[in-house]
């Protein structure tokens, strides 16, 4: 399957250039640190659905949503500790989280047709 007919995909696609524009007014002393740790989680995400989609088994399909899946718990917290240094309005940080545990839950839920093909 193309990753880019995948909903969880194009989902995290526009999550990752969300958060590329919701923290370019972070500190610039930030560039390097949250900024750059925020940016990269969320581009890792729809980055390993495409890659994972691309290989050739579903074991390596599965192996690549898992670290999807992992970018979706550090983007998570990094959301929080950006909220908690001010860097972003609570409002914000909690329509992020919404739309990362919308995007979570697909994974999981193609993790599961996955392991059911298998």
């Amino acid at each position: 399957m193309r990753h880019d007919d995948l909903e969880v995909w194009k989902r995290g696609y526009a999550f990752a250039l969300t958060v590329y524009k919701v923290t370019k007014d972070f500190p610039r002393e930030e560039i390097y640190g949250i900024t750059s740790q925020l940016r990269r989680a969320a581009l890792s995400i729809p980055l390993n659905i495409a890659e994972g989609s691309a290989r050739s088994t579903n074991k390596d399909f599965l192996h690549f949503l898992c670290i999807a899946e992992g970018s979706i718990a550090e983007c998570s917290t990094l959301l929080k500790i950006s909220s908690d240094l001010t860097y972003l309005p609570a409002a914000s940080v909690e329509a992020l989280l919404a739309e990362l545990m919308s995007i979570h839950r697909m994974t999981a839920g193609l993790a599961k047709a996955i392991r059911g093909k298998s």
